[in-house]
């Protein structure tokens, strides 16, 4: 493999349910992952991170981490502000 190649959570989905189609019809895992040019220890840690969900769920998983990320910005900010006014309050400016 060698090239590491980041998938959307979308991608990431498609590629197990195709995956997971291949393997019905009787392919080897060694040959799914092949023919989906991902490694066995990739396929299997998307099974344990994706397994069972569909690509809108995914969708709404990134549309939340996204939020958090945001929400996690705010209170950085509002805490370096807390601390600036303490700052302040003691007379160190």
């Amino acid at each position: 493999m060698g090239t590491r190649r980041r998938h959307t959570p979308e991608q990431v989905i498609r590629k197990l349910r195709e995956g997971e189609k291949l393997i019905g019809q009787g392919m080897g895992l060694a040959e799914v992952c092949k023919q989906l040019e991902i490694s066995e220890p990739t396929w299997h840690r998307w099974v344990a991170q994706y397994g069972g969900m569909k690509a809108d769920d995914a969708k709404r998983l990134k549309e939340l981490e996204r939020e958090n990320a945001r929400l996690k910005k705010i209170v950085a900010d509002q805490l370096l502000d807390i601390d600036m006014l303490k700052e302040l309050g003691k007379g160190n400016w």
